[in-house]
Order: structure tokens, then C-alpha cells, then sequence
């Protein structure tokens, strides 16, 4: 018989958080950092989540390009977070690459880091930050606590050598390297133990058993998993008091309110881990989209040995980022029909989720070219002359004049109020070299090897070579064509010569085109057929020969045009150019040697020359 009543069965055990100085001053001391104002129902938030480790990829700016179309089409909000927990590796440097990557692309993003280079104060765009996850420890040290006190978490005394040695004898008994619940349900009395003797431990996560998690993925329909099974217990916080990647994408992603997370399908497994978090927290899971990985031609994940593979190496080698966000949206998603050019509007209003396809997109760059080259052509005149001034003088083919401009507007009005008459020169040499080649790029980049063959005069390379052999015969004309272009040139009446005198009306657009009334065409023309009536020449047999003495090349832009530019070049072009007056020196060597050939030859019929 008990005196005194009856016995309590069990007593009561104090929480081991509260042998913890940490967990128990935070548990003591709650924060409201967890509590944010609601946001509206139905309101689209999507993020952008890099890792500041190293430029924007292709494989990066296609996901942050597809959850931009998305957020756009619906309306959305459309987020960056800075994943930067990895300290080793993480940079700002690479953080603001990242960011003028995306700028450069065409992406705006209404919350996250400030714009690179904007004047502003303020570090972010938005109120549901920090955007950095470095900057967002006292969240992440709340969240963990609720999963502290709620008996989610538990502390794990094992040490990596013990882990190591488990993972190695699961390996050789060909079983999943998984937790084995040493510390899941340890004696509470040996964890306050050690807790005051300060053993260093992480917070494991307690996967409930039998825990099954599925989830309906937009791309890959319905996926479920073992959760027991598939990972086991595992660590929200390491042993150095750092939260772990997937606890802090799951705690973002709930406080931010994302309500569709659009990743790549190598995050497929971290869903996982993240789900559950999510749950234990009693947060609501976003919808998920994982799309395919981008392939090389050779059908391995795209990387550095296939080339180019950052936004930055595509912007430098001349890729517009119209063309580059329409080739990135056709790798795994489509309308539905065979269209493959798009403008951003376009794309914004044709985009939807489930038109993502499952398989692995192939990354063809000759095709980027191709459509690259298309963009470039079909811009307003003005836009691609900036375009096209920002390679000339990166790569010292032209100068600034001394007057301030900005050469992101090279308007006709700009060059009509030029206070300078260098100013001026500069605008109509670059509209009309930019309209001239305009035909002929596929990358910007191309714009300076082209406009260097125009200022060049290689004719007596392009003799040497003997590409021009069938125009040195009597019958090419080559010989009698630049005598009389010489004889012209001695006399003054060549309609232009080393400077040409700059007109506004001469700028692109709204400038006279090649096929329309143009004073200087008009003359270059009625020049050349002059020489024709004089020789009896008109078509190919005139226009060919002339290409070769005015140009030193067999082909080329218009010929007329180029004689235009290279009037205009004086104090616009840095590098040495061969203009008119050194142009017909060289002819003039060059013909002296030819009829001495052709002489010889005459004079002596065995001569091997005797073709020509």
C-alpha cells in the first residue's frame, strides 16, 4: 500500500534545447521575423535563385528566362535571391556579374538586389527581404528553433569520421548511404551530457515514419517518394551553427511567398528534403516545374568544352540579348507550331507552363548565329549603329570625337545639332558603314573585320593569289579599266577623293538608300558608266573590274558606298586606312607591272605568263 497517493508513472524531462545556450536564449526570446503580412491570393511570385560562384551560364539564364516569361504572362512577380551560403566560393563580384548578366539579357526583377550601377541607397528592390541568404541568419535561426521546439529536429552527436565509416560499410553492402538513427532517440540523459560537456552536434531532421511525399510536377506530372526509404534523417544545421542549403531554399521560398518554383531538373531530389521542411513548419508547398538540362551536340550536359557557355562570353563575342532570350526560350518549350523567331513580347504572351517539354534540349550554336544574324538585321537602323559603334571603338577602328555624345543614340537629329563638324563626321560615317554591312553580320563582332576589309586596299594580295587571273586577260578588262580610271583621277574628274564633306542627310534613316535618288550615288554612277560608254563596257564586264581597281577585292559590299566611307573616314577611323590618293599610287604600280608582264609576254610567246 503507497502512503501519500499514487506515484506519477513518468516524469517529466526538461527539453534538451534548454541545456543549449543558443537555442534556449532564442527560444526564450522569440522574434516576429517569421510573421509576414499576407499577400493577395492568386498572385504569381516566381523566383530566380543564382549562386554567386562564377558568371551567369546558359543553363541559369534559360531557368531565370522561363520564370521571367512566366511571372510576365501572368502578370506576376518575378524575384532574385542571392543563394550565397557557400562562403568559400561565393563573391560579389560574382554576384553583380550575375545581375549586369541578367541585365544585359533583358530581365527586370521587381524584388532582390539593388540593379548593378543604380543610384540608389537602398540594397534591395522589394520588402520580403534580405535577398542575400548570408544577410538572413536571425530567419533561418527562427525557423530552426520552431522545428526545435515542435520536436521536428534533434540534435546529432555523430562525427564525420563516424559517417564516413557508416557510408563506406552501407557502399559494400550495397545499400542507400543513408542516417542510421544512432542519435534519433538517444538517452535524453547522456544528450544533456553531452550538450554540457560542449560536444559540437548539427540538427537533424526527424523524417516522420512511413512518411510518403508526392507532388504534382507542372512538367513531369505526379512524383512520389519513400521519404524513409529514399533519404532518411537528415541535417538542417551543421555542427558550425550554419544552416544547410535545403533548409534555407525552403524557408525562403515559404517567407517570400513563391508560389511556383521553376528549376532545373537537378534539384528534382531536393524537393524531397524541402517538402518536408515545408510541412514540419506548416507552410504550403509551392507548385514545382523542373525542367530538362541543356545538352551539348555530343548529348552530354552542356559545359566548357563545348565552347561558350556564359551570357557574358555570348554578349562580348556580339550576341544580341533579343536573339539570345529568343534561342533560350525554344530549349525544352514551344507554341505549339513550327515558329521559331520571336520578340520579346511575343514570347511573353505566348508562354505558358505546359508547353515545357520533358526531354533534354540540344544547345546548337551554329543555329544561335543564324537567328542571331536575323535579329541583327531586322533592327531599326539606328539601334543597331550603337550596337555596332560599341565593337568599332572597343576594338580601336574608330575614335570618339572630342565632343561629348552618346553613342547609344545615333539619331539624324544628333548629328544635325552636332556642335562640331568632327561630330558630325562621326555620326554619318557610322550610319552609313553600319547600313552598308548590315547584310553581312550574323555576330556584331563581325562588324570590325568587315569594316577593316572596306578601309584596306589589298590589290596586289588579291593578284598574287591569282583569283583574279580571268580579269588581268584582254577580255577581263582589268588593264584597260584602271588606265582609265588613272587617266580620270591625274585630270580631277573622279566625283569624290580623299574627304568627302559630311551632310546630315546623309545619315541612316531617312538618308537616300542605295536604290533611291543619292547625289553621291547618283554621280558614283553616271562616273562609272561613263568609263563603260568610253570601253565598251557595261554589265559584269564593267562593274567587275571596277570592283577589283577601286577595292583591291573581288567581292565586297557596294562599291559606290564604300568610296563614300572612305571619304568620310578622315578623323573617324584610328587605324591606318588606305584612302583614294594612296589607293590609285598602288593601281598605278600595279598596272606599270602588269604591262610589263603583258609585254614580255608578247614578245616572247613560250612565257609562262602567256595566259595572262
Amino acid at each position: 500500500m503507497h502512503r501519500g497517493g499514487t506515484a506519477k508513472a513518468s516524469q517529466e524531462v526538461t527539453p534538451w534545447y534548454q541545456y543549449d545556450a543558443r537555442w534556449s536564449q532564442v527560444l526564450s526570446n522569440p522574434t516576429n521575423v517569421l510573421e509576414l503580412p499576407p499577400l493577395p491570393p492568386h498572385l504569381v511570385r516566381v523566383r530566380f535563385a543564382p549562386s554567386p560562384t562564377g558568371n551567369l551560364h546558359v543553363g541559369g539564364a534559360r531557368t531565370a528566362l522561363f520564370n521571367w516569361l512566366y511571372a510576365r504572362n501572368q502578370g506576376g512577380y518575378f524575384i532574385i535571391r542571392i543563394e550565397d551560403t557557400d562562403q568559400a566560393r561565393s563573391s560579389r563580384a560574382s554576384e553583380l556579374a550575375v545581375l549586369r548578366d541578367l541585365r544585359w539579357l533583358g530581365l527586370d526583377w521587381d524584388e532582390g538586389p539593388a540593379y548593378p550601377d543604380e543610384p540608389t541607397t537602398e540594397p534591395y528592390r522589394g520588402e520580403r527581404g534580405p535577398y542575400r541568404q548570408s544577410e538572413r541568419s536571425a530567419i533561418y535561426e527562427a525557423a530552426a528553433a520552431k522545428l526545435i521546439e515542435s520536436g521536428a529536429v534533434y540534435p546529432c552527436f555523430c562525427t564525420e569520421e563516424q559517417l564516413e565509416r557508416k557510408r563506406r560499410l552501407a557502399e559494400a553492402e550495397h545499400r542507400a548511404p543513408q542516417y542510421d538513427g544512432t542519435c534519433r532517440d538517444a538517452d535524453p540523459a547522456l544528450i544533456r551530457k553531452r550538450l554540457q560537456r560542449g560536444d559540437p552536434y548539427t540538427l537533424r531532421f526527424r523524417v516522420p515514419a512511413g512518411s510518403r511525399v508526392e507532388i504534382r510536377d507542372v512538367i513531369r506530372g505526379d512524383i512520389a517518394w519513400d521519404a524513409n526509404a529514399t533519404i532518411g534523417d537528415f541535417i538542417i544545421v551543421r555542427s558550425s551553427g550554419l544552416p544547410v542549403y535545403n533548409f534555407c531554399v525552403a524557408v525562403d521560398d515559404a517567407l517570400m511567398g513563391i508560389t511556383t518554383v521553376i528549376r532545373a531538373e537537378e534539384h528534382l531530389t531536393n524537393t524531397l528534403r524541402q517538402a518536408l521542411i515545408l510541412d514540419a513548419l506548416g507552410y504550403d508547398r509551392p507548385q514545382y516545374a523542373h525542367v530538362s538540362l541543356i545538352l551539348g551536340a555530343d548529348r552530354q550536359k552542356l559545359s566548357k568544352r563545348h565552347g561558350a557557355t556564359s551570357i557574358d562570353q555570348y554578349a562580348r563575342e556580339g550576341f544580341l540579348p533579343e536573339a539570345m532570350m529568343n534561342y533560350l526560350a525554344l530549349l525544352g518549350w514551344n507554341d505549339g507550331t513550327e515558329r521559331e523567331i520571336y520578340s520579346v513580347e511575343e514570347l511573353i504572351k505566348a508562354f505558358s507552363l505546359d508547353r515545357i517539354t520533358k526531354s533534354a534540349a540540344v544547345f546548337d550554336t551554329n543555329k544561335l548565329r543564324w537567328m542571331n544574324g536575323l535579329h541583327l538585321r531586322s533592327m531599326p537602323p539606328e539601334k543597331l549603329c550603337g550596337v555596332l559603334i560599341r565593337f568599332w571603338l572597343d576594338a580601336n577602328v574608330i575614335q570618339r570625337p572630342a565632343e561629348e555624345i552618346d553613342v547609344d543614340v545615333p539619331t539624324r537629329a544628333a548629328a544635325g545639332v552636332a556642335q562640331s563638324a568632327s561630330a558630325l563626321r562621326f555620326w554619318v560615317f557610322t550610319s552609313r558603314a553600319t547600313e552598308l554591312l548590315r547584310g553581312s553580320i550574323e555576330l556584331a563582332k563581325d562588324c570590325v573585320p568587315l569594316l577593316q576589309d572596306i578601309l584596306e586596299y589589298p590589290l596586289e594580295e588579291t593578284i598574287e593569289s591569282g583569283d583574279s587571273d580571268e580579269l588581268l586577260t584582254p577580255q577581263g578588262g582589268f588593264l584597260d579599266i584602271a588606265t582609265a580610271v588613272l587617266e580620270r583621277y591625274r585630270k580631277g574628274e573622279i566625283p569624290f577623293g580623299d574627304e568627302i564633306e559630311p551632310d546630315p542627310e546623309m545619315m541612316v534613316p531617312n538618308a537616300p538608300s542605295l536604290t533611291s535618288e543619292d547625289p553621291f550615288i547618283e554621280d558614283w554612277k553616271a562616273w562609272v558608266k561613263g568609263i563603260g560608254t568610253q570601253l565598251g563596257r557595261k554589265s559584269k564586264r564593267l562593274f567587275h573590274p571596277i570592283r577589283l581597281v577601286m577595292t583591291g577585292r573581288m567581292t565586297g559590299p557596294d562599291v559606290g558606298e564604300i568610296m563614300r566611307i572612305l571619304g568620310l573616314a578622315k578623323g573617324v577611323v584610328q587605324l591606318p586606312y588606305v584612302p583614294l590618293s594612296e589607293r590609285m599610287r598602288i593601281l598605278e604600280r600595279v598596272v606599270k607591272k602588269l604591262r610589263t608582264e603583258r609585254e614580255a609576254t608578247t614578245s616572247s610567246p613560250s612565257s609562262p605568263n602567256a595566259a595572262r
